[in-house]
């Protein structure tokens, strides 16, 4: 059977269990350092905590440690990484090559899509150096990634959902260039979300004051079959700076999905155990959104990016009818709540917003009346309050599923506890009860013991085979035996799951391209031996080592301004701009436009 596994984001403990508890089969996560979200680290203690709870359902932790890498801390990092390992970690996903050359524990590594692993040759070299798992680039086509699972046995994995780089992962200088604030260390200032001026060579405006490169997120809710024939067994979703309230309806909603399609689909199975009940429906639009793209899975799509706001525009809920002086009607289907959040794009397509004070039915009374509202204009819920407050209580159990089987006999009681996985455990109590004068008993017990009260069993069945008199069991008796077998079988399943070993490596392997640009961002020595030993010849240091100097490219995207505004020539027949720049303030980015591999280049302005 194959295994499907839902890997969901967590910025601290308690989010990572509650993605656990809604659903996910693995959680990632950083220490305090090194984690590529530089507001999103964690102690040790915290990475232990959550392991010893995720290993109960089988379910995984893997900790990033995906940052290039100064000389300066390499020792620290080689001591991070015993540290998540003896926490109990189950992988680590990395970046910076020299990692793969540390005398460090035999933890499974996964290659980060920081890795730009957009090339079979590169995958294979790093698979060759002992990594299990690859996380590809957002930007893959089916077609490519059925590809990349022909020419690599490591495991794939791909996102699913949530906020979208617009460059090539790894391949963003831009944050670095305008502020000191390097994306592959994990503090981008975002320059993506801004707004720009788009500007032909003459300096006329094409476009004014829009955001160009800042991208709706990816929902790929109607493409998981597809990725699963393609070769895709891990599925994540973005968001380890996102509140656990957003983590939860994710994770529910994937959960769901992966579920449907395996209750269709008998040869797959899900990578851990636990069956999830919630107190909701998941709804991805019920949370933080910027609208929703596939992004390029089926080939090149207009309407990719949102440029008129970077926020959460949230969902649609109507349309407005009428307009008075201290309340509007909307035209809506859906129930308003007071508290809600709602918002709309002006005249001038600018995102405004209000909060509800009242709402009665289609009247809506909000906390200050918009100016620049008209009848007609579009409503969208970018706050659902009632929503909100469901997630931020108790919003799901997860449970597995076990029966208990008694034997009593003259001599002794033996109670055995077996859960869906076939784990069992057992315990014995001498037979030295009186004979039960209810003719109740047996059921007595039965009932007592599925009472599996906070544990994360729930008992299907009890199966009860007596040989001799019903003994009278005080029920003291019988919960300290249940509570002792919840308690075993809870430690069983802790202890039983093999973690992933590192990969072996290849001396032989060898770096599919000798000559190595600042792109490979290599920022330590020892990373620069490593790949010297394997091959490479020339290698320029990282972009944060040594800046460039004018004409770099900052910037490497699929994406293409041109083709979302209309204006491309090879496949929407427009007519040639000329040279195109983006203008922020006083900084005017050259953009290059490769027709032939189809990609944007923004370039570093001459200083």
């Amino acid at each position: 059977m194959t295994e499907l596994e839902l890997l969901a984001p967590a910025k601290d403990l308690e989010t990572g269990i509650a993605a656990i508890t809604h659903g996910a089969d693995a959680v990632y996560i950083a220490a305090h350092r090194f984690g590529a979200r530089e507001k999103a680290g964690n102690p040790i203690e915290s990475i232990a905590e959550l392991c010893q709870f995720a290993h109960a359902y089988h379910a995984r932790v893997y900790v990033t440690v995906n940052t290039i890498i100064f000389d300066n801390e390499l020792n620290e990092v080689k001591e991070l990484i015993h540290h998540i390992y003896n926490a109990g970690a189950d992988a680590i996903i990395i970046q910076d090559f020299a990692i793969l050359a540390m005398d460090i524990p035999p933890i499974a590594i996964h290659a980060s899509t920081q890795m730009h692993n957009i090339d079979p040759d590169h995958i294979n070299f790093l698979e060759k150096n002992g990594v299990s798992r690859i996380v590809l680039p957002r930007e893959l086509t089916l077609d490519e990634i059925s590809n990349f699972r022909s020419k690599t046995k490591a495991e794939l994995e791909f996102f699913i959902h949530g906020a979208l780089c617009v460059s090539y992962s790894g391949q963003c200088y831009m944050s670095y260039s305008l502020s000191g604030r390097s994306a592959n260390r994990g503090a981008c200032a975002q320059p993506c979300r801004l707004a720009y001026d788009l500007v032909d060579e003459m300096g006329n405006v094409l476009v004014e004051n829009k955001h160009l490169l800042s991208l709706k997120d990816i929902n790929l809710s109607s493409h998981l079959a597809d990725l699963i024939r393609a070769g895709i067994t891990s599925f994540k979703i973005e968001g380890r700076l996102k509140d656990i309230t957003y983590v939860k309806n994710i994770t529910a909603h994937y959960s769901n999905l992966l579920n449907n399609f395996i209750g269709l689909n008998q040869q797959y199975k899900r990578a851990s155990s636990g069956k999830c009940t919630y107190t909701f429906t998941p709804d991805p639009e019920r949370t933080f959104n910027r609208g929703f793209t596939t992004h390029f899975i089926n080939g090149r799509i207009p309407n990719q990016a949102s440029i008129y706001t970077p926020k959460s525009v949230g969902r649609r809920i109507g349309v407005v009818d009428r307009i008075y002086r201290n309340y509007l009607w909307v035209n809506s289907s859906e129930t308003i709540h007071n508290g809600d959040g709602l918002c709309f794009f002006n005249p001038q397509n600018q995102l405004k917003g209000f909060l509800v004070n009242k709402a009665e039915g289609n009247m809506i009374f909000p906390n200050q009346m918009p100016t620049d509202l008209n009848i007609e204009t579009t409503i969208y819920r970018n706050e659902d309050f009632e929503f909100e407050q469901t997630l931020k209580r108790k919003s799901a159990e997860r449970n597995i599923e076990c029966n208990i089987d008694v034997n009593i006999t003259q001599e002794n009681i033996t109670l055995t506890i077996t859960d869906i996985d076939g784990i069992s455990t057992s315990t014995e109590i001498p037979n030295r009860f009186d004979e039960a004068k209810n003719p109740n008993a047996l059921a007595l017990l039965e009932n007592q013991l599925k009472k599996t009260g906070d544990t994360i069993f729930n008992v299907n069945r009890v199966n009860i085979e007596c040989s001799t008199e019903v003994p009278f069991i005080p029920t003291s008796i019988i919960n300290s035996a249940r509570r002792n077998l919840t308690f075993q079988l809870h430690t069983k399943r802790v202890e039983l799951p093999s973690r992933h070993r590192r990969g072996n490596s290849t001396a032989t392997a060898t770096v599919p391209n000798p000559t190595l640009s600042y792109k490979a961002n290599v920022a330590n020595k020892a990373s620069r031996d490593f790949l010297l030993k394997h091959g490479a010849q020339s290698i320029e240091p990282a972009f944060e080592i040594k800046h460039p100097k004018g004409g770099v490219e900052l910037m490497v995207t699929r994406y293409c301004i041109k083709h979302e505004l209309g204006l491309c020539p090879s496949m929407q027949g427009a007519k040639p701009t000329g040279r195109l720049f983006l203008k922020n303030g006083h900084s005017l980015f050259p953009l290059v436009f490769d027709c032939k591999s189809c990609v944007m280049k923004v370039i570093q302005p001459n200083k």
